[in-house]
């Protein structure tokens, strides 16, 4: 069972720290008093709905690989400011573990990522704010891209515009049957802008990359294993069985997984890749505050008159 929905229960020793913590989950733990319980050596009553507060969620299986969830189901995961900060933090608490591979999936839902929130990335951004923001991500993305042990997108159901930037930037992608994929930023006037086309220019066949961006499709799950990005696809019915999912590499070890993530940084040419990245940032920030782009933007807010996503 994922710690997700674990609940472990320690004693806590008496201490009058606790009566002066003014803010408790459930009763139970002092969130502003974690310091000075770890001073006096006590033990906590620990949860992972605590955890569940945040927007992105790091966890070490007792298989031994990691996993980095999407907690924000009820915004279809479309990605924050606030998401790629902690974003940042839960990369590189998992490089610092020891796990065989690192998992990006989310927490449920129907929903992989809709792409970048527009009450941050929203159109009225000039082209150096646009540059400054989409680059955030961007570097977010190239960590993914370069991490030291294999990156796996688990995409339990649809990714749109960055959503599929997010999921290209792993090296293996495995979906469920159902989901459906778009790189759809060139409806809104814009290009890809986190460096996920030239990303996706790595993952599959040129022709099919620069096709799939500039026409701004949607294509289920078998086309896009046919054409390459996806490595696997799996029924809905088999999607909660971690061994159909994720048996080729739960039986290799951490020096293997390393080792073979190694070799594969090498064959991508990382100090080009970034390069390419930041040029398409750079290219995409120069369409951001045009008319176009604005008016496409103004037109969801009119019509959901709420959070929008791209």
């Amino acid at each position: 069972m994922s710690a997700l929905h674990e609940r472990k229960r320690i004693e806590i020793p008496h201490s009058p720290l606790l009566s002066e913590c003014p803010i408790y989950v459930r009763g139970f733990i002092p969130l502003l008093c974690m310091s000075e319980l770890q001073q006096i050596n006590a033990y906590t009553y620990y949860t992972k709905e605590i955890e569940m507060d945040k927007q992105i969620v790091y966890e070490r299986t007792d298989a031994a690989y990691g996993q980095i969830f999407l907690n924000r189901p009820e915004k279809r995961n479309a990605i924050s400011v606030r998401m790629i900060e902690e974003l940042s933090h839960c990369l590189a608490a998992a490089k610092d573990d020891h796990i065989k591979f690192l998992l990006i999936r989310t927490t449920g839902g129907r929903i992989f990522s809709a792409g970048g929130d527009l009450n941050d990335f929203h159109g009225n951004l000039s082209e150096k704010e646009a540059f400054t923001l989409l680059t955030k991500m961007k570097n977010i993305l190239f960590d993914i891209a370069t991490f030291p042990v294999p990156t796996i997108c688990l995409l339990n159901g649809d990714a749109l515009g960055g959503g599929c930037e997010l999921a290209t930037a792993c090296d293996f992608r495995i979906a469920k049957d159902t989901a459906k994929f778009g790189f759809i930023q060139t409806n809104l006037k814009i290009i890809p802008a986190w460096g996920g086309g030239a990303l996706l220019y790595k993952k599959v066949h040129p022709t099919f990359a620069y096709q799939w961006i500039i026409e701004g499709n949607i294509f289920d799950a078998p086309t896009l294993k046919a054409n390459g990005w996806l490595h696997n696809v799996i029924a809905s019915s088999d999607w909660e069985d971690e061994e159909v999912l994720l048996g080729n590499y739960l039986n290799k070890t951490e020096m293997q997984c390393k080792l073979l993530k190694e070799q594969y940084i090498k064959s991508i040419q990382p100090k080009d890749l970034m390069e390419k990245m930041t040029e398409e940032v750079v290219n995409c920030a120069q369409l951001w505050n045009t008319k176009e782009h604005q008016e496409i933007v103004d037109q969801f807010f009119a019509r959901k008159k709420g959070h929008q996503y791209t």
